[in-house]
């Protein structure tokens, strides 16, 4: 699941059989060309699947595949809900639709599948795909234990398939461009970022329930983790968290909010706090010995991003207005299956993150700080990821609503 403000996967879990059909009514004939896991013709589209039409798959990763054509196509999608199924097919004139039930046979007719399931489903989903030979694009969390994403992580790499995590953030101008000017010494030497994001949850949605991997760490924390390791370049070796609940009874399988600290090797801090029962905020702070850097809103896909840099006591402003998000990550991923390149985000960035998350709710459990094992990552985004991309109007959703309570 993606979860910038205004996002939210439904639960589009496993239901009824249905069987799969082309537009013209047949059941579709099996797929040719080359072998699934091979690189690609750099001429050949890569064939996709969305698997899950939640809110996040229907708002922003269906509608992004038009900005994505250069290498990508959508040809399929998955889902438990046989409404979704007919009028998703329709509205993208789909080649192929499949009920949960017919996963194995969806994973015959594509290239590589876009996972927009609830958390607790990424790791089965993933391994399946990789084991049938099929690429594997992700939403953040990649899942919720560190031993699934090292199941996931050892699956795509047995059946030589890529795995990329769906950080789009990573693609994003505004963002690279306010890392990389703290990271060039613009702000002075970096000494600590804050970050606060948070939303009301409405009642009975899926992050509320910990058996489908809910919780505000997984859900939204993962955002300021991701920031925070990116800007500093190093990963943390202590963490310490602390998690309330005010007894809101919607809210009681999981964390309403979470106040963490995170400490880095050369001094340096991170803290955020997030909330599933507070005022929509997605902001962070960048401060060093010259300036400092406040980013606000930073984490949005639904709206336009803007962050104010002060440096010796002048003030500017950057903004930038909607973008689509998503198509991006089609686009890098695809190249990356073309032409056989490990993409960036990859596997093992979704499991550092997941690795902190269980690190910093053991630390609210126990109450005492967390040590981390020392985690060498060598690749890290830079501004040849940047891609852009102009908005996408937002479409009339079938049988689905956003997280946050309006």
């Amino acid at each position: 699941m993606d979860h910038g403000r205004a996002s939210g996967t439904g639960p589009d879990a496993p239901a009824e059989r249905a069987t799969s059909v082309n537009r013209s009514g047949c059941r579709p004939p099996p797929a040719h060309g080359h072998r699934r896991g091979d690189v690609m013709p750099s001429i050949a589209p890569v064939r996709y699947a969305v698997v899950g039409l939640g809110h996040i798959a229907q708002v922003a990763v269906l509608p992004a595949f038009a900005h994505a054509r250069r290498n990508s196509k959508l040809v399929a999608v998955v889902s438990g809900d046989r409404t979704k199924r007919r009028e998703i097919t329709r509205r993208y004139r789909l080649d192929h639709a499949f009920s949960y039930e017919q996963f194995e046979d969806c994973l015959r007719e594509v290239d590589a599948v876009y996972i927009a399931l609830p958390n607790s489903m990424h790791a089965e989903y993933t391994v399946r795909a990789a084991k049938a030979g099929v690429h594997v694009l992700c939403e953040k969390p990649m899942a919720v234990t560190v031993r699934e994403c090292r199941q996931m992580v050892t699956a795509c790499r047995n059946a030589r398939v890529k795995l990329m995590i769906a950080y789009r953030l990573h693609f994003e101008t505004l963002n690279i461009s306010a890392m990389e000017l703290a990271r060039r010494g613009q702000l002075g030497e970096l000494k600590f970022f804050t970050s606060s994001f948070s939303m009301t949850v409405r009642r009975g949605d899926i992050r509320t329930r910990r058996d489908y991997g809910g919780g505000t760490l997984y859900d939204i924390g993962v955002y300021c983790i991701n920031a925070a390791r990116n800007l500093f370049r190093a990963e943390p070796t202590r963490v310490s968290a602390m998690s309330v609940n005010s007894g809101v009874k919607s809210l009681v399988e999981i964390d309403e909010t979470t106040a963490a600290t995170m400490q880095f090797g050369d001094g340096q801090l991170a803290t955020f706090v997030t909330s599933f029962n507070a005022a929509d905020v997605a902001a962070y702070r960048i401060v060093g010995t010259r300036g400092h850097l406040h980013a606000e809103p930073a984490y949005e896909y639904a709206e336009g991003l803007k962050y104010t840099l002060t440096i010796d006591g002048k003030r500017r402003t950057k903004r930038i207005g909607k973008r689509d998000q998503f198509a991006p990550e089609l686009l890098y991923f695809s190249d990356c299956i073309r032409n056989d390149r490990q993409p960036e985000p990859s596997g093992e960035e979704g499991l550092q993150d997941v690795r902190i998350v269980e690190a910093l709710y053991e630390s609210a459990r126990r109450q005492r700080p967390v040590a981390i094992r020392s985690f060498r990552k060598l690749v890290r985004p830079t501004s040849r990821q940047r891609i852009s991309r102009p908005g996408v109007r937002k479409p009339d959703l079938i049988k689905v609503q956003s997280a946050s309570r309006d």
